[in-house]
């Protein structure tokens, strides 16, 4: 016996934590601008700092991980390139509630205090992320790790601002942008999450000045009516033509404003008159663009009403809008309250409701970047997998709207514009300036916003690489390979990453973009704290080991599907390494006397070359699958290869010339054979499960210095074997049905029995005959009788297979009468179950509010009871 063996039991803390350290300290993730490789290149979707390893990040970079393992071994120049994100709002709002602590605020520390002790929370939290993606196996390139705010990275961003100012695409503007009264902070429209919510429409009376008449307005938002300066009507609608040029009076308020006509106003909506605020809805900030309006804001930053709401100032929006129906009530204006749902906009981070609000604020114009970004698509230079998410991606990007690209925070990129005091020119550079360009005065202040954090995000895949700078690694890595995501960032990402790659780098950033599926729980739901329903990533490693859950996720990841993640699933893959470690420690525990030799033709037997030609056909496959980024069926063709076809039958098959003694060579066959496929499937699985592999490959002889840098397997087209899959698969299904039928009639499955097989396809029986051996061995079968002449022996249990009529004769191995009765008391139970399953299934409710996954259970289980009761039908018959 070699020495090198595994231990009886895996344990995975003990060897991921070896193998991790040894792969880093060996240098196995660095990347190499090496000219005579081929490049393959990722850039990590980068982390909030504030960030903790959830599912999603789990399945996010155990894709990536397993197209970088491969790509590695593949020997192409590989480099995953790692970082985090600085994360403006959710990083300073962390600061914030720990200042609260302190019963403080940040305005009380000041800016600078405030940025120090927030880069003092980041070094000292911001690599959490990090250490827990190590934990996954994640093989990135740790010396190349980047921070959106790091010095070079910085100046990236400084350079993209001031490059887009000075082309006209970056311009500063008074406009009606989405405020959150919470963070204080301007939102661009893709960050406000939308829900519906019940509310009501207030029919009011406007009095037209100095008559009895009146128009009437319904609005959803009572408080703003302290800020109308118009009421529009449509021109072509004939209720109101004769009030076009008229005066009104606001409610209360008693501000007299005009009725105009506007092509916008829907006359099917509400009364077909609309108040027009411009201050506080886009729309009317439109209307009042056109009609050169008066602009009254009527609320403070916070959400509460100021001194423009005169009687109501210091109210917070609710209560404004209860005080104010009160008074128009009181007034005799309130006609009408009609209950209706309606969208009502949030913040992303907070879910604060939104506030139109009126706001200097900086804006980049999207239309002229969007156009070159929606033909790289159009073109198939960039490609989307799966392929109908590009229909989302085109949707957003021929309705962008320009992007308010400043908020009003303090931790993030300060936007490098400098206003002078001197003569109110804006200075926009990359350095601080000394003095105005336009006066020479040396009174200027900074820009006291800071840049949207995906401002900074978007110049990702080529910032990270050195650029501004000509970088070698920019030279070579750029454009990159793939980028995985999700589809929720489709727009705040992936689209703007697009339009910045094609104009600074005139490339496009990644070849293919991967839209991988949510991770939900086993009924379907979105796992959620509220829910009780989150399985931790970190807790299933504790438990599970890091590879079981790394198979999990690969092999649930069908494109286009979304995953329904249970424990049960997550065991059932430990199991599977389990597997995978006893039957590598069976075959190292039978390599005594063991030496490398060549196998010649003659000595390949049926089983030999049948699983020669399994192999290298599911290398293929698998190899296909990855191509198209199906990582679920690649997974589920290594599974059932290495659980059925290598462990189950092939190491069985051989345990014969393993422990005879009268041939050595034979035995060195057995020995040589069944270490090159364990070393090809262990390859094969390395990058979806690297710890276990790495630490049992180290034990095979010969094997080499790490499985991370070993080849990737391909394809010997010699080896497949079309003819012996088919006779294999004869022998397989027989023996099989031996199985089943001692199993199903309580026959102990060492019990040696008679088996007669009756078949008049002459080459079937030349191949029972010449592998009969096989069927005896692994059937527990005493006598074998094959003959195309058999008649069926009474009280004989009998199946089909391949044509194939098996017969088991039952005389002396069971209790007819008994067996009759235990048989038919257990169709009766699976026929009932049968029947609860079927009803379940034609019920429309449950159809209906099922999760996919569950009703997909109750399919499987379905097919399980009819294919019961077919065999148990089938034996009482034989009865």
């Amino acid at each position: 016996m070699l020495e090198e063996t595994l231990p009886k039991v895996y344990n995975p803390h003990e060897v991921e934590a070896k193998w991790y350290d040894i792969w880093v300290e060996r240098g196995y993730f660095h990347a190499q601008v090496d000219t005579d490789k081929k490049p393959y290149s990722i850039v990590i979707p980068p982390p909030n700092v504030t960030g903790s390893l959830h599912m999603g990040h789990a399945l996010n970079n155990t894709l990536q991980d397993i197209a970088i393992r491969k790509h590695r071994m593949e020997g192409d120049s590989t480099l995953w390139l790692p970082g985090t994100d600085h994360a403006g709002i959710a990083t300073q709002n962390v600061v914030e509630r720990q200042l609260a602590k302190e019963g403080l605020t940040r305005h009380d520390v000041g800016r600078d205090d405030f940025i120090r002790r927030t880069w003092e929370w980041k070094d000292q939290y911001g690599s959490r992320i990090i250490s827990q993606l190590k934990r996954l196996g994640a093989s990135c390139d740790w010396s190349r790790e980047r921070f959106t705010m790091d010095e070079g990275y910085s100046k990236a961003v400084r350079r993209d601002f001031v490059q887009l100012y000075n082309e006209g695409l970056i311009y500063r503007d008074n406009y009606i942008i989405n405020w959150c009264p919470r963070d204080l902070t301007a939102l661009s429209d893709i960050e406000v999450e939308h829900a519906e919510e019940e509310g009501n429409f207030y029919y009011v009376k406007y009095m037209l000045k100095g008559t009895p008449d009146f128009i009437t307005v319904a609005t959803t938002r009572p408080e703003t009516i302290l800020g109308d300066t118009a009421v529009a009507v449509n021109p072509e609608d004939a209720r109101y033509q004769d009030f076009v040029g008229l005066t009104v009076v606001v409610p209360i308020v008693g501000r007299e404003i005009p009725v105009i006509a506007d092509n916008h106003v829907n006359p099917e909506v509400g009364t077909g008159a609309l108040k027009v605020t411009p201050a506080h809805d886009p729309h009317d900030f439109e209307i009042g663009q056109r009609h050169d309006i008066e602009q009254i804001s009527v609320f403070t930053p916070d959400g509460m009403m100021n001194e423009e709401a005169g009687k109501y100032e210091g109210m917070s929006r609710e209560e404004c809008r209860k005080a104010i129906l009160e008074d128009i009530e009181q007034a005799g204006l309130l006609v009408e309250v009609e209950p209706m749902t309606h969208s009502v906009g949030h913040c992303y981070r907070c879910d604060t409701t939104i506030e139109p609000y009126l706001s200097t604020q900086w804006f980049m114009k999207m239309k002229p970047l969007a156009e070159p970004a929606i033909a790289a698509v159009r073109e198939g230079r960039v490609k989307f997998v799966p392929v109908q998410w590009e229909k989302t991606y085109f949707d957003w990007m021929y309705n962008i709207r320009d992007w308010c690209i400043s908020r009003q925070i303090w931790w993030g990129h300060q936007i490098p514009a400098w206003y002078c005091q001197d003569c109110d020119e804006i200075v926009v550079a990359e350095e601080t300036p000394a003095a105005c360009t336009k006066c020479g005065g040396a009174s200027l202040v900074q820009d006291t916003d800071v840049l949207d954090t995906w401002f900074s995000s978007a110049l990702w895949p080529f910032a990270t690489l050195g650029w501004p700078d000509d970088t070698a690694e920019l030279k070579y890595f750029y454009p990159t390979s793939l980028l995985v995501t999700s589809h929720d960032i489709i727009f705040f990402w992936v689209a703007r990453m697009m339009m910045m790659g094609l104009h600074f780098m005139r490339d496009i950033p990644f070849d293919d973009v991967y839209i991988h599926a949510l991770v939900r729980d086993e009924q379907g739901r979105k796992m959620s704290k509220s829910r009780g329903n989150v399985i931790d990533p970190l807790d299933v490693i504790d438990e599970f080991g890091t590879d079981a859950l790394r198979f999990t996720l690969s092999s649930m990841a069908t494109p286009g599907r979304d995953i329904f993640l249970s424990r049960e699933r997550i065991e059932g893959n430990r199991n599977f390494a389990n597997k995978l470690w006893n039957a590598s420690r069976f075959v190292l525990m039978n390599l005594e006397g063991f030496e490398r030799i060549v196998v010649k033709e003659e000595e390949f037997n049926l089983a030999d070359r049948w699983i020669f030609s399994r192999m290298n056909n599911v290398v293929s496959q698998v190899e296909d699958a990855l191509r198209v980024y199906n990582v679920a069926e690649a997974s589920r063709l290594i599974y059932d290869f290495f659980w059925s076809d290598y462990a189950d039958w092939y190491i069985e098959l051989a345990k014969p010339r393993l422990y005879q003694e009268e041939n050595p060579r034979q035995r060195l066959v057995a020995q040589n054979l069944l270490v090159e496929i364990m070393d090809v499937t262990l390859r094969l699985l390395h990058p979806f499960m690297p710890f276990i592999t790495e630490e049992i490959w180290q034990k095979f002889p010969g094997t080499g210095e790490s499985i991370v840098i070993a080849s990737w397997p391909r394809m010997d087209g010699s080896r497949i074997d079309m003819e012996a899959e088919g006779q294999m698969d004869a022998v397989q299904r027989v023996t099989s049905s031996i199985r089943a039928i001692k199993s199903v009639l309580g026959i102990a499955l060492t019990k040696p029995v008679t088996a007669m097989l009756k078949t008049t396809d002459a080459d079937k029986q030349v191949i029972l005959e010449k592998d009969a051996s096989y069927i005896k061995e692994l059937a527990w079968v005493e006598e074998l009788i094959i003959s195309p002449d058999i008649a069926k022996p009474e009280h004989a249990a009998v199946d089909v297979a391949q044509g194939i009529e098996i017969y088991i004769p039952l005389a002396g191995l069971v209790d007819i009468e008994e067996e009759k009765k235990r048989l038919g008391k257990e169709l009766a139970k699976t026929q009932t179950d049968a029947e609860k399953t079927r009803k379940k299934l034609s019920n429309p409710q449950f159809m209906e509010k099922a999760a996919p996954e569950v009703v997909e259970k109750e399919k499987a289980k379905l097919v399980e009871f009819d294919e019961k009761i077919h065999k148990l039908t089938k034996q009482l018959a034989s009865l």
